[in-house]
């Protein structure tokens, strides 16, 4: 397995307008002891394969893959990722990559709706998602993989079997994003294991989401309140998690994330080192 960690991590959601910089988070997830990274937001590490080459190398860091948000189902959206797929297509093998996650935009669905799209929707859907999958896979060579999001129109298990069941793709596994809504972890990746292509290893906190599924708390508010917790402390057991991957053989990438809460009483680099630490002895 390649355990990395990703811009998210540090709050980079955007491209620009960060509190960190690119080489500032490359020096950072470093020194919390990572020697694989995710690119981060089409254009946060620039677009000059050969200057993030070397910015990684370096600092002893390999590119895992990159993640990508587009709204799947407005077919408007179409040529934005179009021309952003074929970006993606240039830069990640010149950097040695060859994963691509997508994940569905959870700011195009109303609040009060999320995660809700009718049927021409969810039509528009998989077919952007299963033209994304062909085009990266026969003319770059690149493994697609969706990513199942809260807040989305793919989130939900039903909604990954349909996916599943009406596209090729496979997943990018996160099991803070299944266990939000208190969907077994386990049971679901021993299901749908043989469609599972890389995974970010994330966390829930109980408590917080028991507010969410009372209806007290929204989706939204619940990540500033640290719905996403640090490894150690959440409902998802993720020595086990661990567990079922080594013993099925999986040598892909595992991604660490931490959603940094606001008012967080730990710095994004603390946290890193802190989950990392809990990863590396869960594996001894």
């Amino acid at each position: 397995m390649k355990i990395g960690n990703a811009p998210c991590s540090w709050g980079v959601f955007y491209p620009d307008g960060n509190t960190i910089t690119a080489e500032g988070y490359l020096d950072a997830v470093a020194r919390a002891g990572y020697g694989v990274t995710e690119l981060g937001p089409l254009g946060f590490l620039g677009q000059d394969p050969v200057w993030i080459a070397d910015a990684l190398a370096a600092r002893g860091l390999t590119l895992a893959g990159a993640s990508h948000v587009h709204t799947l189902a407005d077919p408007a959206r179409t040529p934005v990722l179009t021309a952003a797929l074929h970006r993606f297509g240039r830069l990640l093998p010149a950097l040695g990559a060859r994963d691509l996650i997508l994940m569905d935009e959870s700011e195009f669905y109303p609040v009060a709706a999320q995660g809700l799209v009718d049927a021409a929707g969810w039509k528009t859907a998989m077919s952007v998602i299963q033209e994304a999958h062909i085009m990266m896979r026969e003319t770059y060579g690149i493994a697609l993989h969706i990513h199942p999001h809260v807040g989305t129109c793919i989130e939900r298990e039903a909604q990954i079997d349909r996916l599943l069941a009406e596209t090729d793709v496979s997943l990018c596994f996160d099991t803070g994003h299944h266990a939000f809504w208190d969907q077994d972890v386990l049971a679901y990746m021993a299901k749908v294991w043989d469609r599972i292509g890389y995974v970010h290893l994330k966390n829930v906190d109980p408590v917080v989401r028991a507010r969410v599924l009372a209806g007290a708390v929204g989706v939204n508010a619940s990540f500033d309140q640290g719905v996403m917790c640090a490894l150690p402390e959440g409902a998802v057991d993720i020595r086990a998690v661990l567990g079922l991957l080594v013993s099925r053989g999986y040598q892909g990438a595992v991604i660490v994330e931490q959603d940094p809460p606001a008012n967080a009483a730990e710095t994004p680099e603390a946290l890193a080192r802190r989950n990392l630490g809990y990863v590396m002895a869960a594996l001894q």
